[in-house]
């Protein structure tokens, strides 16, 4: 069973991170469009190399495991953000789901930042 567990938990990262993975490369493809959406929002356009670097580093970071404590709730801070800035719009019905979904992903971060990656994964060989 202990075995089962440690892929449960990998594929548990992997599948948590492929939005945050397409997300971020998609921003790459369409970068022009992606700058003017945030500035419609009133984000400095500047931002969006970071946005970029946090959303596919993060998801390297959280598929290996690594420095998970960090990286996890720092990517919930920045899903509650974007759910904030950009899913207020309560009038509409897949905004309002779109809210919803970026604080189950909050959850789903916060868990993961109090109980760790699993046994597959950088942090745990760091503490062997």
């Amino acid at each position: 069973m202990t075995q089962l567990r440690e892929f449960i938990e990998l594929g548990g990262r992997v599948l948590l991170m492929i939005l945050f993975f397409f997300s971020g490369v998609w921003k790459v493809t369409a970068y022009a469009a992606t700058a003017n959406y945030m500035a419609s929002a009133g984000l400095p356009q500047a931002l969006l190399p970071a946005v970029i670097f946090l959303e596919i580093f993060g998801t390297v970071a959280i598929v290996l495991g690594w420095k998970t404590a960090i990286i996890a709730p720092l990517l919930a801070l920045y899903t509650l953000a974007a759910a904030l800035l950009f899913h207020l719009n309560f009038a509409d019905q897949i905004q309002t789901i779109m809210f919803l979904e970026h604080l189950s992903i909050i959850g789903a971060f916060l868990i993961l930042a109090a109980n760790g990656p699993g046994a597959l994964s950088l942090d745990a060989r760091k503490q062997t």
